[in-house]
């Protein structure tokens, strides 16, 4: 995040000599990776709120030798699973899909969550959707204060209790279902009853005095996004989580990035990146070389970004992602004109255009398909002839629901 937001800073004029070059010596001074509450912590925080993980084994630094005892601890909890046949979809059910998403509303996690809580749902047979997850995290108070939205990252949280202490804050709420299986053949109830560390009130704070009382990641609907889209807003005041302008469109990331690098855009502008869907892509990438770039002209909070791709975690701005239906299905962010009028509101969770469904249905008329691609054979190609939408996780096969058998029988 530092480093791309360095760029733009960078591309906007330099301060100095040397400005790009110090920074670019110290991006990871340790060993492992991003610290903070990127796509990788966010779905660390889950594999132990889901319970597919040990309590506190997903938040340790790379150097600590607690990692070794954790992979010890894990291999005898194998043993135990096997000799008591509890099975990963015993684990993994609708309860505990919830408790995963409250973790990722509580720590302002990434909007990625919105994408792989219901692939996962999927793979067990079960039906949870972009939206279930965006209504769980409106419900859900943001109180763990983690980088890009707030100051520290998951090496803090991990001293200050990890994931335990801000699970044991939710049972306090009454926003966990404790009864929950988990990995250790326990529920996360009777394991939260051995964890004796309590919000510090500097990185986790109690969850009735919240940094915000809903969570830091937010679902938006309208006649933009009738499938739903998803924004991350920690770290955001309530008067920058609305936000109206003209649309200025690209069909592609290439395209948006180039146009940022020379600032051929005007402040209030709704940047509109589409064709970056999980078929369109395909793949879905994530755009944080543009909106780092935009951070770092200073720009983030000064012009809004909405996309069918997704965003890094380390995201930062109105940037709105997983806008369905994605362009290549034809949905509403294909018809999209540069100077069409869009609205995005946080706090009502709306995403809307100026277009009457008079207007949106000549334009659908006029619409000559999903854009072509260069990948025309292979793995891509393929992916892209079975992708499913992203409100389902964006999802390749029927998944459990399906199956007329369970591997651990056959």
């Amino acid at each position: 995040q530092d480093m791309f937001e360095a760029g733009g800073r960078h591309q906007a004029g330099p301060p100095g000599k040397g400005a790009l070059k110090i920074p670019e010596r110290v991006p990871c001074p340790r060993l492992g990776t991003g610290g903070g509450q990127f796509t990788a912590n966010t779905m660390a925080c889950v594999s132990e709120a889901i319970g597919l993980a040990l309590l506190n084994s997903s938040g340790a630094p790379a150097p600590y030798e607690s990692r070794d005892a954790y992979g010890t601890a894990s291999g005898a909890a194998v043993m135990r699973l096997l000799e008591k046949n509890i099975r990963s979809r015993d684990v993994v059910t609708r309860k505990s899909l919830e408790n995963a998403a409250r973790v990722v509303a509580c720590t302002g996690g990434s909007t990625n969550g919105g994408l792989h809580l219901p692939a996962i749902a999927h793979e067990a047979g079960i039906e949870f959707t972009l939206q279930d997850v965006c209504d769980i995290f409106h419900d859900t108070p943001y109180f763990v204060d983690l980088k890009p939205g707030g100051k520290y990252v998951a090496k803090d949280l991990y001293e200050a209790g990890g994931v335990p202490v801000v699970l044991k804050e939710l049972m306090r709420a009454g926003l966990l279902h404790g009864e929950c299986m988990t990995a250790s053949g326990r529920t996360i109830g009777e394991e939260l009853d051995d964890i004796r560390g309590e919000a510090d009130g500097r990185v986790i704070y109690p969850v009735d005095k919240p940094i915000s009382k809903t969570g830091g990641v937010v679902g938006l609907m309208g006649n933009l996004a009738p499938d739903g889209a998803i924004v991350k807003v920690a770290g955001m005041s309530e008067a920058e989580q609305v936000f109206t302008g003209p649309a200025l469109v690209f069909e592609c990331e290439e395209d948006a990035f180039a146009a940022v690098q020379k600032r051929a855009y005007a402040e209030g502008d709704v940047i509109v990146i589409r064709n970056e869907g999980p078929m369109g892509g395909p793949g879905m990438r994530e755009m944080l070389a543009t909106t780092a770039a935009l951070s770092g002209q200073g720009m983030g909070k000064k012009v809004a970004l909405i996309t069918d791709g997704r965003f890094s975690g380390a995201t930062r701005g109105f940037c709105v992602g997983h806008v369905g239906p994605e362009a290549a299905h034809g949905g509403p962010i294909a018809l999209i004109r540069t100077g069409d009028v869009i609205t995005l509101d946080a706090i009502k969770g709306e995403i809307s255009v100026a277009l009457d469904e008079a207007e949106l249905a000549e334009r659908r008329k006029a619409w000559t398909g999903p854009r072509e691609t260069i990948y025309a054979s292979g793995a891509l190609w393929k992916y892209a002839q079975q992708v499913g939408p992203t409100r389902l996780g964006a999802v390749t096969h029927p998944g459990a629901r399906a199956e007329r058998h369970v591997y651990a029988d056959l």
